[in-house]
């Protein structure tokens, strides 16, 4: 069947086509009930991460406006909830990526790499809203990883979450930029958090 054009079809056909995880500052306004001068007197004054279009219109990341809704008291739109969070997993273990794919797909979009370069790579272009990174990989520092990624300014806004065994690691990664670090084999865990994380818990 041939599609309708944009211009004939009805508003919910419109907004379903809609990127999920980038807002514009009317909808922003809509979710805190404010009008819209409020909204840029808020990004102008650094009060909620933004970025602007090569237009200079406002855009306001799913997980930052999540942040910022919750940081004042502000419920949770069932906007912020409509899609599928994405996951960037990062593990050379197959069996353990397989199992925490296995765990989080229902409710997760999940990417995975066995090769952190590789990871490293893709991450602008998959804008994922989190990355979760075995650190104890052979060959691979996480703790630079993660350092790296909020040093780019096409990586720093997404939220990296460690999986590791070992007792030393939870402190230099969260310097590092971790928001947590968590054992890899509690799968229940881990979803929780990036529920937590992502805005999918009520």
């Amino acid at each position: 069947m041939e599609s309708k054009p944009a211009s004939t079809r009805n508003p919910r056909e419109r907004s379903a086509t809609k990127p999920a995880d980038l807002f514009t500052a009317s909808d922003v306004a809509r979710f805190c009930q404010v009008d819209l001068k409020t909204i840029h007197n808020w990004a102008d004054k650094g009060e909620i991460p933004h970025f602007r279009t090569p237009g200079r219109h406002l855009r306001f990341r799913r997980l930052d406006v999540l942040d910022f809704l919750r940081k004042y008291g502000y419920a949770v739109p069932e906007a912020l909830r409509q899609s599928k969070p994405r996951i960037v997993l990062v593990d050379s273990d197959a069996s353990s990526s397989g199992g925490i794919k296995r765990a989080l797909s229902k409710r997760f979009d999940v990417t995975s790499f066995t090769d952190p370069v590789d990871a490293l790579v893709s991450l602008s272009t998959l804008q994922p809203d989190a990355l979760l990174l075995d650190l104890d990989m052979p060959g691979c520092d996480g703790v630079h990883f993660f350092a790296r990624i909020r040093s780019l300014e096409a990586t720093a806004h997404i939220r990296n979450v460690g999986l590791t065994r070992r007792a030393d690691m939870p402190g230099q990664a969260m310097q590092a930029g971790a928001i947590e670090v968590l054992d890899k084999a509690d799968l229940a865990k881990l979803r929780e958090v990036l529920e937590h994380v992502t805005g999918l818990d009520r």
